[in-house]
């Protein structure tokens, strides 16, 4: 048997949009509170995430401080040896000088690459204790990155648990909802997303509670709510500016006498 042809959304009469509207604000409430269930969890793997980024940078940045300071002191040490070298060199000339110019000359060569030897033990020292300091740093930023992988490890087990628990589920709403879409027309979805948007509790479409709006819960006057209960077009709150729809169709008017005809039985047993 050949599949019926869907209805073009704007041959939909205005009760059949109203109830699609409504099974879609359905859907998506439902996947809104799975979104709840997660909690914070996801913005909470995520700056973890960030920060175990932040602190690995800032790690290798440091790591690469220390080997450019351990080059550094190498570099010195390198000097000073070369000033040793070049210090016996001079004072071996010293002994073969055949005037003072020439030794004073000399001594001062001496002097020169003894300043230099002191300049690069300061620098040394310098460098040993940036050193020092950095590998401090880098150890103590090693144990606070190990402390927040832990923590995220936790995070993304509790967040990966309550997923693959809802996973299944918010996939079939999350078709439901798209295979609704196609049911409406765009301009409609599009108010109604908007609306949706702009509403704390996430609702764009509410049915009527006693005579107000199910939203907002200000009063709607008589004849706009026989407008609303006619189904012949889209009735708005002038006050929240939800769309809104009769009990009915909203399938809770059989929960409403439910609950009056226990309420009456109640009353009655009392006066007995």
């Amino acid at each position: 048997m050949a599949k019926e042809a869907k209805k073009d959304p704007q041959e939909l009469t205005v009760e059949q949009k109203l109830k699609a509207l409504f099974q879609l604000q359905t859907m998506l409430s439902k996947i809104d509170e799975i979104k709840t269930l997660r909690g914070e969890l996801p913005l909470e793997v995520q700056d973890l995430e960030d920060e175990i980024a932040g602190l690995s940078t800032r790690i290798d940045r440091i790591k690469a401080e220390v080997a450019d300071l351990k080059s550094a002191i190498a570099t010195k040490r390198v000097e000073i040896e070369s000033s040793k070298a070049s210090i016996a060199k001079y004072k071996e000339q010293q002994e073969n000088v055949r005037n003072n110019r020439e030794y004073d000359f000399l001594s001062k060569e001496i002097e020169f690459q003894t300043l230099e030897m002191e300049l690069c033990e300061k620098r040394i020292k310098e460098f040993a204790v940036q050193e020092q300091e950095k590998s401090a740093e880098a150890e103590k930023s090693t144990t606070a990155l190990d402390e927040r992988q832990k923590d995220l490890d936790v995070k993304k087990n509790e967040l990966d648990e309550i997923i693959s628990e809802t996973k299944q589920e918010e996939e079939k709403l999350r078709d439901k909802a798209k295979d609704l879409e196609t049911k409406i027309e765009p301009r409609l979805l599009q108010s109604f997303k908007r609306i949706r948007k702009n509403s704390r509790n996430g609702l764009g479409i509410v049915y009527v509670q006693r005579d107000a709006c199910g939203g907002c819960f200000n009063k709607i006057p008589p004849q706009r709510q026989l407008d609303i209960r006619s189904r012949k077009k889209i009735i708005v709150c002038e006050y929240c500016g939800r769309i809104m729809i009769d009990p009915e169709l909203a399938g809770v008017t059989l929960e409403h006498k439910e609950e009056v005809k226990e309420k009456t039985t109640r009353r009655r047993k009392t006066a007995e």
